[in-house]
């Protein structure tokens, strides 16, 4: 028989055991609690600091492009400063001032004099009755809607009748919306509606809208013919264009932008200048074929538009060029031109480098010359639309996007103003 007193040891000695495992599980627990805060106080300040980082690099963007848009308004500036010295000096000294007088007599002084408050104001002088008073500016609305404010001609300097719009494209991944709030706040004269895959660019009361609010004229409207857009308003492309027709009718736009139909569409490129042509006929509206470029992959072409990539080569009516498609095709943008004549009714301005890409750089960031073609359209009267369909898709933000979209306003506005002081004489 066991020894009640070993009993009562051995049970002591087992729940003491038991006690201290418990100890050590609650221990290892309280450790095991204590290293996962660490952590997640870690990841937090390190949160935290990314946080901290990333604003600061957004403040110093924020920062850079306020200073980029100050440096670009400024430059935009020196040069409306300059074409109003321009037409001062072709319009000449006012009467009376001191440039009018007798050469090399010194203008006098007049005394201020004070008035009592008994007496009545003077007349003004006969002088200021017979001038009028320089008319108030038009805001962007009133511009718009009054068809653009150009720069009056005068023997120094010439404005043709064309008018400067931006392409809804150029402001991808925004939407068509923000297309035209960008540009009536910068100015432009209107807008060119790239119908694609939004379903504002499709609808033709909610561009209607669109324009009247923001007062931004619709100048053109560019066919869904993109790799993207095989789907947009049907599947056939005839059916795309009478639907662009359509479109441009109702909104007031006075140029339909269509591509030459892609190598696998045969029906439709055995029929197209026929079509285009047949088309034209039957409206006021013009339909403009673009040109294309050939694509390249490494060392190898391929032709993927019919009858060509180049419409010079077939019998159209009215014709886009794109600079920055000439300049993927490796052509001289000038020579293609030249081959275009007075066919020429619409422009796509960007600027390329030659690159296999097509890039729509801003104008002057790339070798085509953008500045060029825009002083013989000046010295031409080209009375088109000039279309900044540019690619601002890299800029880090909204603020850069639109200084961009400026820059290239800008650029536009200053070749286009300034091509016929150089010697063209027009009146």
């Amino acid at each position: 028989m066991a020894d009640p007193a070993d009993e009562e040891s051995t049970r002591e000695s087992r729940t003491e055991g038991a006690s201290g495992r418990n100890r050590g599980a609650r221990a290892a627990k309280a450790t095991g609690v204590a290293a996962k805060r660490a952590v997640a106080v870690k990841k937090a300040v390190a949160q935290s600091a990314a946080a901290r980082t990333a604003a600061a690099r957004t403040a110093a963007q924020e920062s850079t492009a306020k200073k980029k848009t100050a440096e670009r308004v400024g430059k935009v500036a020196k040069a409306a400063k300059a074409a109003k010295a321009a037409r001062a000096a072709t319009a000449g000294p006012e009467p009376g001032s001191a440039a009018g007088s007798a050469p090399g007599a010194a203008a006098e002084p007049r005394p201020k004099r004070r008035r009592s408050a008994a007496e009545p104001p003077a007349a003004p002088p006969t002088a200021a009755l017979r001038t009028p008073r320089p008319p108030t500016p038009l805001t962007v609305k009133e511009r718009a809607r009054s068809g653009g404010l150009h720069l009056p001609t005068s023997p120094a300097i010439f404005v043709p009748d064309a008018k400067v719009a931006l392409s809804t494209a150029s402001v991808y991944p925004e939407n068509t919306a923000a297309a035209f709030e960008i540009a009536g706040r910068l100015g432009y004269d209107g807008v060119e509606v790239m119908v694609w895959t939004d379903p504002v660019s499709q609808d033709i009361e909610a561009l209607r809208r669109l324009s009247d609010y923001h007062g931004v004229p619709i100048l053109a409207v560019h066919a869904p013919c993109l790799l993207i857009t095989q789907r947009v308003w049907g599947t056939d492309p005839w059916t795309k264009l009478v639907r662009a027709r359509a479109a441009a009718e109702k909104l007031g736009a006075t140029t339909v932008v269509v591509h030459p139909p892609f190598r696998w569409q045969r029906q439709y490129a055995r029929d197209f200048v026929q079509g285009i042509w047949q088309m034209a006929g039957e409206t006021d509206v013009r339909f403009a074929v673009e040109n294309m470029y050939p694509w390249r992959y490494r060392d190898r072409e391929v032709a993927a538009y019919a009858p060509d990539w180049d419409p010079t080569t077939e019998d159209y009516r009215h014709f886009t060029v794109d600079l920055s498609h000439a300049a993927t095709a490796r052509t001289e943008a000038l020579e293609m031109v030249d081959r275009m004549g007075d066919r020429l009714a619409h422009v796509h301005l960007a600027d390329g480098s030659g690159s296999a890409k097509d890039e729509h750089l801003i104008p002057g960031r790339g070798t085509q010359p953008c500045a060029e073609l825009l002083e013989r359209l000046a010295a031409g009267g080209f009375d088109g639309h000039v279309v900044l369909e540019v690619n601002t898709r890299r800029s880090p933000g909204p603020v850069e996007r639109e200084a961009e979209l400026a820059e290239a306003l800008a650029f536009t506005r200053l070749h286009l103003a300034t091509a016929a002081r150089l010697g063209s004489g027009q009146h």
